[in-house]
């Protein structure tokens, strides 16, 4: 177990786009120089004052850099304090230091929030060198001793929370944007492609007919524009959407569900039946105060069904729709009785977008041969969304 956490640590990557230095950076290292030159001027205590000097006005610089090169950072500012502890070895003096050096408990922080695993595991080792040092070569009451340890051990802790924060944040934002894609994918496969596939079965009615019935024919043009129109209109809609995401990962997470502007629902059910005369469409049952999101999958199941049948059933005589609003529950049956023996569900993500669309508000879909003959789909929508 222990080696395999080990792996996992030094398989941790760095934490990706840390922060370029801001202006807060700079004024944070500003005040901790003038800090540091009042103290070292002032403090009369202070034993080898020049080499404290030297060893705070070159180590509260390096903390700019803490975000980007962590480990590097770490290691200059607590090779720092290795320093300041040779002269208590050397010649038994009081500690060496000034207290404006407690601002590198930053580094440590730093180290956990941005650096890889390899790094982090370095400059654990690198920390726990002068502090080791620290509770070796001076005389530490034992409460202060403890106290420094914890506070060490926060900063440490800090970073780590912070970095998990993070990364947790990140999954959450790529979980949203692949439900978005998934939702952006079924409302393309949903409409444009009804409309384009109206479109080509009124072309192909219109060729058939504009040598005999040209009135038939002009028909089927005004049914083509109506549904190219419609067809611009929503994925003028999609694409406001996705520049809508452009906004940015959080804004795209904080916005909620994806709206893609006014939905279809079940009073738009007889819609269909212009796609071709074979559709009827039948409503029975307390349908009132569904939510938006029910109403919606209902159209779109029976939408997509519809539109598969007329491509796909030969020889079918009628296609129909049945929408029911039970107690609890909304059933839709569409079926036609054509030849059910058709790759409906080859190399297409019609039968799985219904299915999707189904099982995200806690119901079900089915797609298959009819046992009476034909093809039929069925699903069942719970008529309150879970909470």
């Amino acid at each position: 177990m222990v080696a395999s956490f080990l792996r996992s640590v030094l398989a941790e990557p760095r934490a990706p786009e840390p922060p370029a230095r801001v202006w807060r950076d700079w004024v944070l290292v500003g005040a901790l120089l003038i800090t540091a030159v009042a103290e070292a001027s002032l403090r009369s205590d202070v034993p080898w004052r020049p080499l404290a000097t030297v060893v705070a006005l070159l180590v509260i610089p390096v903390l700019l850099w803490r975000r980007t090169h962590p480990l590097l950072a770490t290691a200059v500012g607590f090779g720092g304090g290795m320093v300041l502890y040779l002269p208590t070895i050397l010649d038994d003096v009081a500690e060496v230091g000034l207290n404006t050096m407690a601002a590198v408990l930053l580094l440590p922080y730093a180290l956990y929030r941005w650096a890889s695993g390899r790094e982090a595991l370095v400059g654990t080792a690198i920390v726990a060198v002068p502090a080791s040092l620290s509770l070796a070569v001076t005389e530490t009451p034992f409460g202060e001793a403890i106290g420094g340890i914890t506070v060490l051990v926060a900063s440490f802790a800090l970073g780590a929370a912070m970095r998990y924060r993070a990364v947790a944040r990140r999954r959450e934002v790529q979980q949203v944007r692949t439900a978005e894609r998934g939702e952006l994918a079924r409302e393309l496969h949903d409409t444009v492609a009804h409309h384009v596939s109206a479109i080509a079965i009124q072309a192909q009615a219109g060729r058939a007919v504009a040598a005999t019935d040209p009135a038939a024919a002009v028909q089927a043009l005004a049914v083509i524009e109506a549904e190219a129109s419609r067809t611009l209109l929503e994925m003028r809609a999609m694409v406001g959407v996705l520049r809508q995401g452009a906004r940015g990962d959080t804004d795209a997470l904080d916005a909620g569900p994806v709206e893609y502007g006014p939905q279809r629902g079940i009073s738009d059910l007889e819609e269909l039946t212009r796609m071709s005369p074979l559709v009827q469409v039948r409503r029975a049952g307390d349908l009132a105060g569904l939510p938006q999101p029910v109403e919606v999958a209902v159209y779109r199941i029976c939408q997509e069904s519809v539109t598969n049948a007329i491509r796909h059933a030969r020889n079918a005589a009628t296609v129909s729709v049945e929408v029911t609003g039970d107690v609890g529950v909304v059933r839709l049956r569409v079926h036609d009785d054509g030849e059910a023996a058709r790759l409906s569900t080859a190399g297409g993500y019609g039968i799985l977008g219904m299915a999707e669309r189904a099982k995200l508000l806690g119901g079900a879909c089915q797609a298959g041969p009819d046992p009476a003959g034909g093809w039929t789909v069925q699903a069942t929508l719970p008529r309150e969304m879970a909470r």
